[in-house]
């Protein structure tokens, strides 16, 4: 039967136990055979009471709120928020590559203003922000656990041989980003939004980006997200299942895309240029 054959394909059992007859929704986690990365995967199916024989007749499915506080749910949950945080770079994007208008900064500066008067913004907003912190204390937590689960690096070389730095210390870039929006929102997001300080936008965008160390600290920042996305794009498609053997090569190249010639490049282009006066002559 198809639970047999995932079974079979992976070298760690499914679970949790059903009874007969019922769906069997399950997200576990192996390796795969010719990967050494751990894979985990959704499995649909039914499974006969025989298939248990000898087993506790009390054990029950998990439920919503058991798979949401194990480690398996946590990383789902950090990789669902991680690929809308995702979706929102690319919007983001869009809307400063408006800064490059020759308009005197009143593209951007209406689609700033169109973006606070919009209901259905504000609320995508508030999701963002609550994106943010759960993905932030997910990857606190299950970077601890993974400490506290091997006090003792073990293996170090083989390790080093079939990951990079990056991909081992997600929790540092992830910290360097953190930090960089703590700084970016100080700058931009509330002047304009909460104090109310700031009128012309785009000019205040010139300006920041005038600065030398303003500047360098955005596309060194920038530079540290692009590693984080080119492993937290791929991974995770790992972490919901939505991977295999055959189009994992496919993944790895499109992140590697994604977080280098989309998010690093685009980004990077603002301050570059309105440091060296190529952008915004017009304001």
């Amino acid at each position: 039967m198809f639970i047999d054959l995932l079974a079979q394909r992976y070298n760690k059992e499914i679970s949790p136990l059903i009874p007969e007859g019922k769906l069997l929704i399950t997200f576990s986690e192996g390796v795969q055979r010719g990967n050494s990365e751990k894979m985990p995967f959704y499995a649909f199916g039914t499974i006969p009471n025989d298939k248990f024989a000898g087993q506790n007749p009390n054990d029950q499915p998990m439920t919503l709120s058991q798979f949401l506080t194990s480690s398996l749910g946590k990383k789902t949950v950090m990789a669902a928020t991680g690929l809308f945080l995702i979706l929102f770079l690319c919007e983001h994007l869009y809307g400063n590559l408006l800064l490059f208008a020759s308009d005197g900064g009143a593209a951007f500066n209406e689609y700033s203003h169109s973006m606070t008067h919009n209901l259905l913004i504000r609320i995508v907003e508030v999701l963002l922000f609550a994106a943010i912190v759960i993905h932030v204390v997910q990857a606190i937590y299950l970077t601890k656990q993974n400490s506290d689960a091997r006090p003792v690096k073990y293996a170090v070389n083989k390790v080093n041989e079939t990951s990079s730095w990056f991909s081992r210390n997600m929790g540092i870039t992830g910290s360097v980003i953190f930090f960089f929006l703590v700084v970016h929102l100080r700058t931009f997001f509330f002047p304009y939004r909460v104090t109310g300080g700031v009128e012309n936008l785009a000019m205040s965008v010139k300006e920041a980006f005038s600065s030398g160390w303003y500047a360098s600290f955005y596309i060194v920042s920038m530079t540290v997200l692009a590693f984080h996305l080119s492993h937290g794009f791929q991974s995770s498609f790992h972490s919901l299942g939505l991977s295999n053997k055959k189009y994992a090569p496919l993944l790895r190249i499109s992140g590697y895309v994604f977080a280098w010639v989309i998010v690093w490049l685009g980004f990077v282009s603002f301050p570059v240029l309105f440091y060296f006066g190529i952008a915004g002559q017009s304001y």
